[in-house]
């Protein structure tokens, strides 16, 4: 595959990491979609092995997303600011501490724009945790999936 090709791929993936963070595009879908189309061109058998992986692990991530109980989020202030500060600190985490640091990113990020926005520790802290309540939980499990994909893809591209 030659490096545009690549980088489009890259781009794809990327989208779908966003759009994890984005309430109706089907993020997940497009990072599977990224790697499914690699696979197709690069047909090796690191290849195949990272999209059956990976196929496994975002259908399990799905049924466990379905499994968590909805909640109430009317009310709580999360924002598209929001959703920008906690992917920032997804990202952020997960390169800084390889593959952990994506979680307490992403919590990270959500008390950054809650202290920003409340003020104070108090305030924030008390959002910051209803928030992860709420839709936090099916968000931080599904980019922590997505990043080790995209993480894995990296992987086996530089390894390739």
């Amino acid at each position: 595959m030659d490096l545009p090709q690549l980088l489009l791929v890259g781009l794809v993936l990327l989208l779908g990491v966003v759009g994890v963070l984005i309430p109706g595009v089907p993020g997940t879908w497009l990072v599977w979609a990224g790697l499914l189309w690699w696979a197709l061109h690069v047909r090796s058998t690191l290849a195949w092995s990272l999209l059956v992986a990976a196929t496994a692990l975002l259908l399990v991530v799905q049924v466990v997303k379905w499994l968590l109980p909805p909640r109430r989020v009317r009310g709580l202030g999360i924002t598209s600011r929001m959703a920008v500060f906690a992917g920032a600190g997804a990202l952020l985490g997960f390169v800084l501490v390889p593959v952990v640091g994506a979680v307490p990113g992403f919590v990270g990020g959500i008390y950054l724009c809650e202290r920003l926005r409340l003020g104070t520790h108090g305030e924030a802290w008390a959002s910051m945790r209803a928030v992860m309540r709420a839709v936090g939980t099916s968000v931080l499990v599904e980019l922590f999936a997505c990043l080790m994909v995209v993480g894995a893809w990296v992987g086996a591209v530089v390894a390739a």
